[in-house]
């Protein structure tokens, strides 16, 4: 990534929201980097060095800012193919896929070479993807030393270092200060039932839309909306093992930030839990430049986010329900698949009392079983047929996977059409340029009934036309 000094310094100056997380600043003098929106006073353009990543500010012998503290910065969305593999392999990297393996298990996952991977990460990031995950191995046992009580053996496990010894070394080495030293200054008492969190993002948000379309679409026993919470349960595997539990999520009254409350129980998965949370809420989006790319229809409507989802199977389930009848009929639906085949899991909220199941809890099950839920028996063949590709491994459905490769996957399945894979990739693979062009809302707010003449009219859209849908569905409300 080139970062131009002069434009980066005045962000700095001006406290600009919108580059945070775009770059770092690295204060030759006090050998500390910040983000741009630090409150601290701003040092003289000459003691400032400019970076791609919180990583390549630590590479160059930088420590993190105590005050503006750099582990919160929102993430960054592309839609470059070059880009989206260095923030696939990112992505895997937060989620902790990369705790004790080595960058061939990234590539693999992936499906390219290591040599391929190291140069555009490098390019994107500014250092390698084993440095890069080092750098957010450590920035997350800092936020957990901060943020909750955990004991340091279990924040050095739950941030991925292989054991104590290493991660006390390390961190007092890159952070010149030792694990209890930081705990000491944060005053949190004894470990609770829950852990709370920050996570930033861009302003504007559009919290009452993103909610009220979560909301609408919720699954009854899984999902709540109420009173400007949302809260919904998880099931995240963790090799053999499956951790489940409760998330609530609510946006800040001053600040741009959700505050995530998380269940005890997800602690051992906590990276991926807060993953996911900041891809379902879009917390990457750059407001601006998206509505730059849209054109004056959207901004007054700015905030939109593209919804993200928790998990690929779920999402793909709740496509392949929603095809042709009500978006109540299909989250109806999708309660009675939850109520049937999902596991039980304790919460404080009467309304959550089932983990969606997973798409190897479904693949032994028969059409009958899917069917006798009031599902029609072509879609109940669809949904066994996309676990069966889940759980065998020919099909991913995250943010990691390749998009064009996965439509085309989609597609082969009996039942899925363009629209379904659309819909998917839009949610679950989080790709920004998904468009369901034969979507009815999609026609209606366009005022077209040609499917084509929606295609070439939505060209101008790229590489966005998944937030034009946001906008569109928006202008039906």
């Amino acid at each position: 990534m080139v970062l131009d000094p002069d434009s980066c310094y005045h962000a700095v100056k001006s406290r600009d929201a919108r580059f945070d997380g775009r770059f770092f600043t690295g204060v030759t003098s006090t050998r500390i980097y910040c983000r741009p929106v630090c409150t601290a006073r701003v040092p003289g353009r000459g003691n400032c060095r400019f970076f791609p990543s919180a990583a390549a500010a630590e590479d160059a012998g930088f420590r993190p800012c105590l005050r503006c503290r750099p582990e919160l910065a929102p993430g960054n969305a592309s839609v470059d193919a070059t880009q989206r593999l260095a923030q696939a392999a990112a992505s895997l990297i937060e989620d902790g896929i990369a705790a004790g393996n080595g960058l061939a298990h990234i590539a693999a996952q992936l499906k390219v070479s290591d040599r391929h991977l190291r140069r555009v990460f490098e390019a994107q990031f500014g250092v390698t993807p084993v440095a890069f995950a080092q750098t957010q191995r450590l920035l997350l046992a800092k936020r957990l030393l901060s943020d909750t009580a955990m004991p340091a053996t279990a924040v050095a496990f739950a941030s991925g270092f292989q054991s104590l010894r290493r991660f006390n070394a390390l961190f007092k080495q890159r952070y010149r200060l030792s694990p209890s030293t930081l705990r000491s200054t944060t005053g949190k008492g004894t470990q609770q039932d829950h852990f709370v969190f920050e996570l930033a993002y861009r302003p504007p948000l559009d919290w009452a839309h993103l909610t009220g379309f979560l909301g609408t679409r919720s699954v009854a026993l899984v999902e709540q909306v109420e009173n400007g919470a949302y809260r919904r349960t998880l099931s995240i595997a963790d090799g053999a093992t499956r951790h489940a539990g409760w998330i609530e999520v609510r946006q800040h009254p001053s600040r741009a930030v959700l505050s995530v409350r998380v269940a005890a129980t997800l602690g051992k998965v906590l990276p991926q839990v807060l993953a996911r949370v900041k891809r379902v809420f879009d917390l990457s989006c750059q407001p601006d430049d998206i509505v730059v790319a849209l054109g004056t229809w959207a901004r007054p409507h700015a905030g939109l986010r593209l919804p993200g989802a928790f998990d690929g199977f779920e999402l793909a389930v709740r496509a392949v329900l929603g095809q042709q009848i009500t978006v109540r009929a299909a989250t109806t639906l999708a309660g009675r698949f939850a109520e049937a085949f999902g596991d039980t899991v304790q919460t404080p909220f009467a309304a959550l009392q089932r983990v969606f199941p997973s798409a190897r809890a479904v693949a032994g099950c028969s059409i009958d079983d899917i069917a006798r839920l009031g599902i029609i028996a072509t879609r109940a063949k669809t949904i066994r047929a996309l676990a069966q590709a889940l759980a065998g491994g020919s099909l991913a459905l995250d943010v990691a996977a390749d998009v064009d490769a996965t439509l085309a996957a989609l597609r082969q399945i009996p039942g899925i059409g363009e629209w379904t894979a659309q819909y998917i990739a839009m949610r679950a693979l989080a790709w920004p340029d998904a468009f369901p062009h034969t979507d009815y809302g999609v026609m209606k707010a366009m005022r077209e009934t040609n499917a084509r003449r929606v295609l070439a009219r939505a060209e101008a859209w790229r590489p966005w036309r998944a937030y034009a849908v946001m906008h569109l569905w928006h202008s039906l409300e």
